[in-house]
């Protein structure tokens, strides 16, 4: 580049600057510019807040016409809903709106909540009971609360299919608690279906009573109720709440029971997951039972037929048994009113066999109890009930020493028996070594002339083969009556003893952590089972020369000798502990029995005795003649065959 471009760029730069300067505006163009700015600015703004005003009164002016239309919706639908509930209920549609309320009645005993929804017991507390399970018991004993029991009354009105469990009803006299502690009271919930149209749902309870009194009154519906109906349903749907220690064991005594009008009593076999029966006849009553407390539906006429039902819950996290019963009763045209009684309480046997029916008609609700079957229930009515209240009533509530007093006196009273049966086997073992004689001199061939030998020797020395049996029969109805006694007896209920805390539930020493469990055995370890096991297996070693009658044991009683102890440790471990309890001192009195029988009888003055008796003679009992006679028919059959 030379001087003429430097210069010459020099030049022009200069130019530049020099316009720039000179075009500079002043202080008040710049001012007048900034004002002009300001102005545009203020109004873009103005323009953008008109627009957003603008936006806002369309957006209100929209919202407006939506709550309009909705609105008008809303009357069109509540118009809709109130044509639907009209045609699906008829004169009983006002009754569907309302607020559930609730209404208490209670006395000493009980505790009854009401729901105005459907008009049922709602809530059922027993007060002179807490909840069982482990300790501390403090926790109130709750048989029914919220979904748990339900009462639906259904029935045609006017061609409409009528539920009252989904309906309203009224309280008429408007309180809240009714005490019943000293005198009687009653609450009255009403369904309402117009100008003196109604159903009163009555319930009357007495002081210190179980038993409430239920009564459903029609009134001013003989025109409304379909008069070509013969029945009107109810459906009543509850839950078993567990309630004690062994859950398993309080299914297997939980179930539905029903009483037919002049029959026996029923049940549903309780063992089942599922169970199903239908009554067509005449019923009593109804009862959903559980091992120590129950809600019965009493008729005071009857009901016409019923369909019962339960399912086994899987959990058995709350619930036991879920059960259900649609129930006829017979209907009538015009205002029906029918009586009934709910007896919620415990399944205690002298307060059942108090309640009776009209005209003092026994109900047997005594029979919820499990006490057996025939002679095994005659002896639990007839002389274990009546032993254990008396020693109750002397003892009061030590339940450990009555049942050692009363097995004490069970045993002394089976003695005779006992003492009978062990003679008849001594008799038994000491003619062993004639028999071996006898079976010596006979080969196995002759088998029907070795038993005519054999008895021929018993008659001489007047030995009964069947001596040591037919006693050992009279003891057994006890041994099973209090199989059925103890875990039923609701005295023994929370009672304890040494280390059991409660003797109607299993005693454990030990459970096993993380939640280990033996099948067939369980959880835990019970010591009153183990120790009548032991005492059994003791008995039995004592007594297996007397029990086999002197003869060799075949191999397989010797393993039912220690095979048996060993079931009933597997069975008894979640059994009532006062049960095994029993069967351990009754073990323990057999086993002091037999060493004094021992000592009592001397078998060789009992043998020189039975040689004695060969001398004399004797006339043909019956039982032999037969045995005789059937020995000689079997003989000549097998002489026709050769």
């Amino acid at each position: 580049m030379d001087k003429n471009q430097i210069f010459g760029i020099i030049i022009i730069v200069g130019l530049l600057i020099a316009y720039g300067i000179y075009n500079q505006p002043s202080k008040e163009e710049i001012a007048k510019k900034q004002r002009e700015q300001d102005s545009i600015r203020k109004v873009l703004v103005e323009k953008q807040i008109q627009d957003s005003i603008a936006a806002m009164r369309d957006s209100v002016a929209k919202a407006l016409i939506v709550n309009k239309v909705e609105a008008a919706d809303s009357v069109n639908s509540d118009t809709v809903n109130t044509e639907n509930l009209k045609s699906n209920l008829g004169i009983f549609s006002a009754s569907a709106l309302g607020e559930e309320k609730f209404v208490t009645l209670e006395n000493q005993k009980i505790k009854i909540k009401f729901t105005t929804k459907g008009a049922y017991p709602y809530f059922a507390e027993l007060r002179d009971f807490k909840r069982g399970g482990e300790k501390p018991w403090d926790k109130p004993l709750i048989l029914f609360d919220e979904n748990d029991n339900q009462f639906d009354l259904k029935f045609y009105s006017n061609n409409k299919d009528i539920s009252t469990a989904d309906l309203y009803f009224v309280n008429t006299k408007g309180d809240s608690l009714y005490d019943a502690s000293e005198q009687k009271q009653t609450v009255t919930l009403r369904l309402n279906a117009g100008d003196d149209k109604y159903i009163d749902y009555i319930y009357s309870l007495d002081p210190d009573s179980y038993l409430l009194k239920f009564v459903i009154q029609f009134h001013g519906l003989e025109n409304d109720l379909a008069s070509n109906s013969s029945y009107i349903d109810i459906n009543w749907k509850s839950k078993i709440r567990k309630q004690e220690k062994g859950a398993d064991w309080e299914n297997q005594n939980s179930t539905i029971y029903y009483k037919y009008f002049e029959d026996d009593v029923k049940y549903l076999t309780e063992t089942s997951d599922d169970k199903k029966e239908s009554a067509d006849t005449r019923i009593r009553w109804i009862a959903y039972k559980d091992q120590f407390f129950s809600t019965i539906l009493i008729a005071d006429d009857y009901f016409s037929s019923a369909e019962m039902e339960y399912t086994k819950d899987k959990t058995f996290d709350k619930y036991l048994k879920h059960l259900e019963s649609t129930i006829s009763i017979p209907f009538e045209n015009g205002n029906p009113k029918y009586a009934f009684n709910y007896y919620i309480g415990p399944n205690d046997f002298d307060i059942l066999k108090k309640i009776k029916g009209p005209e003092d008609q026994d109900l047997n609700l005594k029979r919820l109890i499990p006490l057996g079957w025939s002679v095994f229930r005659w002896v639990n009515l007839y002389i274990i009930i009546p032993l254990f209240n008396g020693l109750g009533y002397l003892f009061g509530s030590n339940m450990g020493l009555i049942i050692l007093i009363m097995t004490v006196i069970i045993k002394l009273a089976l003695f005779p028996f006992t003492f009978k049966s062990y003679k008849s086997s001594a008799k038994m073992r000491v003619l062993k070594p004639q028999i071996d004689e006898i079976n010596k001199k006979i080969p196995k061939e002759k088998t029907m002339e070795r038993q005519q030998a054999t008895m021929a020797l018993y008659k001489k020395v007047g030995v009964n083969p069947m001596g040591g049996c037919l006693p050992m029969l009279f003891q057994m109805p006890f041994l099973i009556a209090m199989f059925r006694f103890f875990p039923s007896s609701i005295e023994l209920r929370q009672k304890g003893f040494l280390w059991a805390a409660d003797l109607s539930s299993y005693d454990s020493i030990w459970t096993f952590p993380h939640g280990f469990s033996i099948p067939w055995y369980g959880d835990h370890v019970s010591l009153f089972a183990l120790l009548m096991a032991v005492a059994m297996l003791i008995s039995q070693l004592l007594n297996k020369n007397q029990m086999s009658g002197g003869n060799t044991q075949m191999p397989g009683m010797k393993m039912m000798l220690y095979l048996m102890p060993v079931m009933m440790v597997l069975w008894f471990n979640k059994y009532s502990s006062g049960l095994s309890y029993y069967y351990f001192l009754s073990n323990i009195i057999t086993i002091i029995q037999t060493l004094l029988i021992r000592r009592m009888i001397n078998e060789d003055d009992l043998l020189a005795k039975l040689n004695t008796n060969k001398k004399k003679v004797k006339p043909k009992s019956n039982w032999q003649k037969r045995i005789e006679d059937m020995q000689k028919v079997q003989q000549q059959q097998k002489k026709k065959r050769r």
